[in-house]
């Protein structure tokens, strides 16, 4: 149904979009997040890095033009690329700050000539007026998707995390983006402290029901330097085995709706701040395991899908 697999992939997405395969370039705008900043928070969510959400994109010292071209070189001496990339916009949250520090930096991506989409991480309690209708100028130049951290549908796990926002703002920012014509992919964490599986699943249908465009799906990491760190150390948080984390995507899968693209089934913490489950650090490994399992067990994106509308 999607090409060689068995859910609705990135990948063949872009492909279908663009004619060929599309990589991501990881940039850094120098943001910062109310969670560290001091307005809710100074301390971060409880799994979060110093680095933010990821660890991968060049400094923000150097300019939007020059970490793209730095990031297509770096792919480049990987894989065999095309000329069509996504900018994306990563570390902490990318909305965070006026529109005149955002716009320079969002259109400056845009003009690059490789740049087919600009992908931008955040909040969805970042989202204010002005900078929806910055978002929706971006978004008749080139396709924008933004990226919101909701990690759970749970409210107690929500405070427990300390994301610092309630499920409704989600739901609201799903919606304006969507008035807007810009495309929604939202974050979710499996194993959460204190989840069952069930909590994920719910967290999954409420994704569904807001009619999110994307989904990541995310391993829990335990990572040096966060609180986290210190429940697992004292034994007050445990993480998936792989087999129970693959066995929860298999079942997750089959729940999605069809038309949902699946940008992430797993994922992979720096190597130097991880922890665990160490097994992730193999994403190759595991990404190959489930495939397996998707095919034997005859499973695809939607079987079982159900619509509460």
């Amino acid at each position: 149904m999607w090409g060689e697999k068995p859910y609705h992939s990135l990948d063949y997405e872009m492909k279908s979009r663009f004619g060929q395969k599309v990589y991501k370039i990881s940039l850094d705008g120098g943001m910062t997040c109310p969670n560290r900043d001091g307005l809710l928070d100074t301390r971060g969510c409880i799994f979060c890095s110093g680095s933010g959400s990821d660890d991968f994109a060049a400094p923000c010292s150097t300019s939007v033009t020059a970490q793209i071209t730095q990031g297509i070189e770096g792919i480049s001496k990987r894989k065999k690329v095309g000329s069509k990339f996504i900018a994306y916009f990563q570390s902490f949250t990318n909305t965070y700050g006026p529109v005149s520090y955002l716009e320079p930096l969002y259109k400056e991506a845009l003009a690059h000539p490789d740049v087919v989409m600009l992908s931008i991480a955040t909040r969805p309690d970042c989202l204010p007026p002005e900078v929806l209708e910055l978002l929706a100028e971006c978004s008749r130049i080139k396709p924008v998707i933004v990226e919101l951290g909701l990690q759970t549908s749970n409210e107690s796990t929500a405070q427990f995390i300390r994301r610092g926002y309630p499920l409704a703002v989600y739901d609201k920012a799903v919606a304006d983006l969507k008035n807007l014509g810009i495309e929604v992919v939202t974050h979710v964490i499996a194993g959460l402290p204190g989840e069952t599986e069930d909590d994920f699943f719910a967290t999954l249908e409420h994704v569904a029901s807001c009619h999110s465009d994307g989904i990541k799906i995310q391993l829990l990491h335990i990572l040096n330097g966060t609180d986290l760190a210190g429940l697992y150390n004292t034994g007050n948080c445990k993480v998936l085995t792989q087999e129970q984390y693959i066995d929860l995507v298999i079942r997750s899968i089959a729940l999605l709706p069809p038309e949902m693209v699946i940008h992430r089934l797993t994922g992979d913490g720096p190597k130097d701040l991880l922890i665990a489950p160490l097994w992730s650090s193999h994403k190759r490994d595991v990404l190959n395991e489930i495939h397996r399992q998707l095919k034997q067990q005859n499973i695809w994106q939607g079987k079982e899908y159900k619509n509460h509308e």
